[in-house]
Order: structure tokens, then sequence, then C-alpha cells
């Protein structure tokens, strides 16, 4: 093992990081086609049941500030290895759950601890030479989105094998095996020292540098509308789907996940873009194409192929505009990278659910006509605020970090 910049990040590592940040988001998801059979085993009601979604991204939220920041505070292996260790404990708990109670319990445990994503992509950047952070960023991020999405489609086929606790089960080895793996192979902390701040202040200066970066402020925005305009499509692409013309079977409707692992391809060319300093551009394009996409997403109750092509091109620039944001604000204090990324994720948490309740309401109220106009009012307002700031500081995006915004 190496020590700050002595170690050798090679791609097999960075691979290690993809892999890892993929299995622990994807525990947040696994819940969602499992609902009615958790509900129906824990004789839970129909809101109880519900509840399960809502409980895991609250503490998913609480997470991203109460403890992802601490990656600027510690050792950051130990700290990895011990949410992952606790990551185990909690899904272990929810496999062998015999009451609803100890069931959300766990949840919510289990989104807490999950967090460990953002620790993972802030310490694949601290440890990632400045010229090539995108590369690095936009592979670890890859991994995200292919957790994400292939979370739903994994849990179906395990609860069909094997009943829905074996999903926690299969999650919590792998957790414990990963956890093993990286303790061996990763160094403590990246280039910059740990602070020597307190945690109360460790905290407070996760608000302060929000209130002094104009950067951050401009991308935490950019991220809330992408992933409100994500959040739109996933949460209700399925309600015209199980309709008729269609009438599509819960695993079918899950296939169209798949569709959307080509967002992961975005993150790596996305990346290197950034390495080459074309933030900007990157971002006015990707914010284009999202606007764009909603297009052939209107005709989804009149063909599968307009969906589909809709699907590819909203995760395509979804992704690319995420790893552009990521790289740019960690440049800005390479020192206190874990608490940008936290404190930058919980917008994500914020534009997820505002599009999750804003798009499944709008459904019931109006169809999918609706929704579509939703997600491409979020879209659009992400291009305009682009459009309106992309003068504000030219140069590259690595490189010395600039107090302007890009």
């Amino acid at each position: 093992m190496g020590e700050g910049p002595a170690f050798a990040l090679t791609r097999g590592v960075v691979i290690l990081f993809a892999v890892a940040c993929g299995a622990a988001v994807a525990n947040v998801y696994f819940s969602q086609p499992l609902l009615v059979t958790i509900g129906e085993d824990l004789a839970m009601s129909p809101a109880l049941v519900g509840s399960v979604v809502t409980l895991t991204h609250v503490g998913y939220g609480l997470g991203l500030f109460l403890l992802v920041p601490l990656g600027d505070m510690v050792d950051r292996r130990r700290l990895i290895v011990a949410q992952l260790l606790l990551l185990v404990g909690a899904l272990t708990a929810v496999a062998v759950a015999p009451t609803a109670a100890l069931l959300l319990a766990g949840m919510a445990a289990t989104g807490l601890l999950a967090v460990v994503t953002q620790t993972l992509v802030a310490f694949a950047a601290s440890l990632a030479p400045a010229a090539g952070r995108g590369r690095v960023v936009g592979l670890v991020t890859s991994g995200v989105v292919t957790g994400i999405l292939l979370a739903r489609t994994a849990s179906g086929l395990i609860a069909d094998l094997a009943g829905w606790r074996a999903v926690y089960l299969a999650s919590a080895t792998l957790t414990a095996l990963l956890a093993v793996v990286l303790y061996r192979v990763l160094p403590r902390h990246g280039a910059a020292a740990p602070t020597t701040l307190r945690y109360g202040q460790l905290l407070r200066s996760t608000v302060t540098l929000f209130v002094r970066e104009p950067l951050l402020r401009l991308r935490a925005l950019f991220c809330l509308l992408i992933f409100a305009s994500f959040s739109t499509l996933w949460s209700s692409v399925a309600l015209p789907l199980s309709e008729a013309p269609y009438s599509l079977s819960h695993s079918e409707i899950g296939a169209f996940g798949l569709i959307g692992v080509v967002g992961a391809l975005a993150a790596t060319v996305a990346g290197r873009l950034n390495d080459r300093g074309r933030s900007r551009q990157t971002t006015g394009i990707a914010l284009a194409l999202l606007a764009a996409s909603w297009l052939p997403l209107a005709f989804t109750r009149s063909s599968l192929w307009a969906l589909a092509a809709g699907v590819i091109l909203l995760d395509l620039a979804v992704q690319a505009v995420h790893v552009t944001n990521q790289t740019l604000i960690y440049a800005l204090h390479p020192d206190a990278g874990s608490r940008l990324i936290g404190g930058y994720m919980v917008f994500y948490s914020i534009g997820s659910a505002t599009g999750a309740i804003a798009a499944t309401s709008l459904y019931e109220a109006a169809g999918w006509g609706a929704v579509c106009v939703l997600g491409a009012a979020f879209s659009g307002l992400g291009l305009v605020a682009w459009a309106f700031t992309r003068d504000a500081a030219p140069g590259p995006a690595t490189g010395a970090p600039s107090r302007r915004p890009r």
C-alpha cells in the first residue's frame, strides 16, 4: 500500500472504485421492485410500504451531510471500510427483519451508510493527478450510474429465484468482500492532508463553502435540475408502460433501465473533455440534449423506440453534466473534497425527490404529456442558467483552483 501522492492509481484500482461505488449505491434502489412482496410478507399497509423508499432516501440525505465530510478529517481507508462493515450489518438486519419496524430501521440505516459511495468518489478524485482527474471521476461515476440502473433488474431477478430477503443477503456478502479488498488496496489519504477541524466545525465549513463559492452554488443548481429531470422520467415511466396498449410486466419495464446504462459511457467521455478544458461546452451541449430528450419521450405511448431513444439521450446528458460538476467543484479545494462532494450531492437528493413527487402527482392529474412538459421545464431551466453564466470565467477545468463561477 502506498501513501498519498506516492500511491499508484492504476486503471485496475479505478475500476475497483467504480465497482464499489455501484455496489454501495445499488442498496438504495433494491427495494423499489420488491415493495409489494415485502408488504405481503410483513403484513404492511400500502402507506407503510411506501415509507420503505422514503426512509432509505432520508437516511441517504442525512448521510451526505453528516458522514461524507468525515473523509476530509480521518483516515479515509478506515472510514470507507468501517462504513462498509456497518452497511453489512444494516443489510443483514433488513434480510432477517421479522417485523415492519425493524425492516424500516434497517432501511434507514442502509441509506445512511450507502453514502460511502460519495466518500469513494471524493477519495478517487484526491488520488488522481489534476490533469487526469476528469477521466478518473468519469470512470468512477460510470460505476455509480451502472449500479443505480441495474439495481432494480438485479433485485427482481434474485427475488424471483430465492425471495426478497436473498437480495439483501447477497448484497451483504458482496459488501463484506469489497471491504476486505479495499482495506488491502487503498492508501489512507489522498494528496491533501486531513483537516484539523473538529466535527462541528467540519459541518459548518460545508455550509461556509456554499456561501463563499459561486461555482459550487451554480453547479449545485445544475445538479438539482438535471436530477429532477432524471427522476421525473424514472419515477413515472412505469405508469404508461403498465397500461394499454403495452401492459408490460415489471420485469419488462425494468429492462428499459438496461438501456440507460449507455449513460455510463457519457461519464467517461465527459471526464476526458473536462481534462481538456472543455467543461463549459460539455455542460451546454449536455443540457441541450437533456431538453431535447423529452421530445421523443413525449411519444412513449405510441412508440417504444421513441422511449428508448429518449432514455439514451437523457441518461447521456445527465451523466455528462454530473461528471463535469464533480470535476470542477473538487478542483476548488482538494483539501475539502469530501465536504464539497457531500454538500453537492444533497442537491441531488433534493432534485430527485422533487422530480419524483411532482411527476407522479402530475401524471395522475394530467397524464404523460404533462409529465414530459415538466421534465423539459427542469431541463430548460438548467440550459437557461448555463446560458446566463457561461461567460463568467474562461479557462480550463483542471489545474489551479478558480474561485470564479464556470
